[in-house]
């Protein structure tokens, strides 16, 4: 599949100023980047995803963005977290909190994904909460409706990142299939930098899954904070069934 970049302006927001760029795959699907402190080094209009990165990147890289690693963040897209403030999940705090950490670095580059409900759309998406209302953990519920667990693909974060230059990152992620599939890449991931926000009542179960059976890496205190809510609300049930 090849991705085209599309067009690029300035979005202020309230963590500060970023560079928005659009890039559009074949299949006509809208994907972003936001960017800081990156000089674009690719003006091709179109890359193809199977390309080598450094067959893609340019000899212009500017001297100094390339000493300073930049900080990234895929984001995949989440309408209900992320434009809703939905509690179901983190996905709003880790968006806002990586946004905020690229502007006070000063260098990086949000990769917002437009692969929602981790590739499985809205639709699907809201049929698996509906599962999940009924006491279905978020990996158990895209199984039953005959959905892998995880539908996302990246192969589109090597064009975007070649389009700025960028051949080696500081990866904020929780995930260890994003630091893999960087580095098989062609991406030298010099460091994976924990997002430990979001945690509530309402989505300690969905983090809980995301650590326990799909490999997510939490520090100590945010799994204490995960299984103190999921005792609380083993004690509320007890209390309720008495």
């Amino acid at each position: 599949m090849s991705y085209q970049f599309i067009t690029s302006a300035k979005l202020p927001t309230r963590h500060g100023e970023f560079d928005i760029h659009i890039f559009e795959n074949s299949e006509g699907q809208e994907h972003v980047m936001l960017t800081v402190g990156l000089t674009v080094v690719d003006q091709q209009t179109d890359v193809m995803a199977s390309q080598p990165l450094d067959d893609m990147v340019l000899n212009q890289k500017d001297e100094s963005i390339a000493k300073q690693v930049p900080l990234i963040r895929i984001h995949s897209e989440c309408l209900t977290g992320d434009a809703f403030s939905s509690l179901k999940c983190d996905c709003g705090p880790q968006l806002n909190t990586a946004m905020q950490a690229i502007q006070e670095s000063g260098c990086g580059a949000i990769l917002y994904l437009r692969q929602e409900g981790r590739g499985i759309g809205l639709t699907n998406k809201i049929r698996a909460y509906a599962l999940q209302d009924q006491g279905h953990d978020t990996l158990d519920a895209n199984l039953m409706l005959g959905l892998p667990a995880d539908a996302r693909i990246y192969d589109m974060c090597g064009p975007m990142l070649a389009h700025i230059g960028v051949d080696a990152v500081r990866l904020i992620t929780n995930n260890p299939n994003k630091v893999a599939y960087l580095t098989e890449h062609g991406i030298d991931v010099i460091e994976r930098v924990p997002l430990l926000v979001g945690v509530n009542d309402m989505n300690a179960e969905y983090l809980a899954t995301k650590r326990d059976r799909m490999g997510h890496l939490f520090d100590k205190n945010i799994n204490l904070d995960i299984d103190a809510s999921l005792d609380t609300d083993l004690n509320t049930a007890i209390h309720l069934n008495k």
